[in-house]
C-alpha cells in the first residue's frame, strides 16, 4: 500500500501574526507547513526541507522574496519548486518583475485565504500533471527522441539554440546564466521569453532533460544510482536523489524496481 504524501508549504513572511495566520490556515487544510521570517533563513530551510511550494512576501525590511526566488531558480535542486508571491507591492512593474524571475503566481494583499487556496491548488495540480507526464514519457525517452520533442520550437532560432545547448550540456552543472550567455540574452530576458513561448523557464527544461535521461538509464542499464547521477549532470548523489524525489515522489531505487525493463 502506497503511503500518501502530505504536501509541504513554506511561508516566508516577516509579520508574526500574518505568518501565523497563513500557517494555521494551511495546516487546517491538511498541509505540512514551515515558517520563515527572513530570506536568509528561508533559503537555508528550503535546501534542507525541499517544500512542495513556497509562498512569500516580495519586499519588506527582513524579507527579499525576489532574492529568494532568484537564488532558488539558480539551483537545479530547487529550481522547479513552485513559488507564489503574496504581497502589498501591486504595481504592474512589481508584478512583472516577479513573474520574470520565475514566479508561478502573484497575489496582492489583502488576500482572502480562499483566493490563496485556489492559487495553491492550481499551481500544485500543474506540478502533478507535469510529473505524471515526465514519468509516462521517461521509459521510452532516448537522446534522439529528446531532440525531436523540441522540434516544435525550431522556427525560433534562439529557442532552438536553447534546447540545443541543454541537449549538449545537460550532463554538466549548467545554470540559467550559462544558457543565457550561450544564446546572447540576459538571464531575465531569456526567462521571460522561454515562459512566454514554451510555458516554462530554463531550469525546468534542464531538470526535465536530466530526469528523462536518468529514468532511461535506470530502466535500461545496470549502472548504479551514483553513476547515473554523474552521467546526467549531478556531481553530488544526494542532490540527484533529492531532485528525483521532488520530480517523481519516490526514490531512484524504488522507481527502478517498478519500471525496470
Amino acid at each position: 500500500m502506497e503511503e500518501k504524501t502530505v504536501q509541504k508549504i513554506m511561508v516566508i513572511e516577516e509579520l508574526p501574526e500574518t505568518r501565523k495566520f497563513y500557517l494555521e490556515s494551511l495546516k487546517a487544510k491538511g498541509f505540512d507547513t514551515i515558517g520563515a521570517e527572513n530570506d536568509s533563513f528561508a533559503i537555508e530551510r528550503v535546501q534542507e526541507e525541499l517544500p512542495d511550494l513556497i509562498i512569500s512576501e516580495a519586499i519588506t525590511p527582513k524579507v527579499d522574496g525576489y532574492r529568494v526566488l532568484s537564488t532558488l531558480r539558480q539551483n537545479p535542486i530547487t529550481a522547479i519548486i513552485p513559488f507564489i508571491f503574496i504581497t502589498g507591492r501591486n504595481t504592474r512593474r512589481d508584478i512583472r518583475f516577479g513573474m520574470e524571475l520565475g514566479a508561478d503566481d502573484y497575489l496582492t494583499k489583502p488576500c482572502r485565504i480562499e483566493e490563496l487556496l485556489r492559487a495553491i491548488a492550481t499551481v500544485l495540480q500543474k506540478q502533478i500533471t507535469q510529473k505524471q507526464w515526465y514519468a509516462k514519457q521517461s521509459i521510452s525517452t532516448d537522446t534522439a527522441k529528446s531532440k525531436d520533442q523540441n522540434s516544435s520550437f525550431a522556427s525560433d532560432s534562439q529557442i532552438a539554440k536553447v534546447f540545443q545547448f541543454i541537449e549538449t550540456n545537460y550532463q554538466q552543472p549548467i545554470t540559467l546564466t550559462n544558457v543565457a550567455q550561450a544564446v546572447g540574452y540576459s538571464p531575465a530576458y531569456l526567462t521571460d521569453m522561454m515562459r512566454r513561448q514554451t510555458g516554462k523557464s530554463i531550469h525546468p527544461w534542464i531538470v526535465e532533460r536530466r530526469m528523462k535521461a536518468a529514468c532511461f538509464l535506470l530502466a535500461n542499464s545496470d549502472q548504479s544510482v551514483e553513476q547515473i547521477a554523474q552521467s546526467v549532470g549531478y556531481r553530488n548523489t544526494g542532490s540527484f536523489f533529492r531532485q528525483f524525489r521532488q520530480s517523481f515522489g519516490t526514490t531512484p531505487q524504488i522507481w527502478r524496481k517498478q519500471n525496470a525493463i
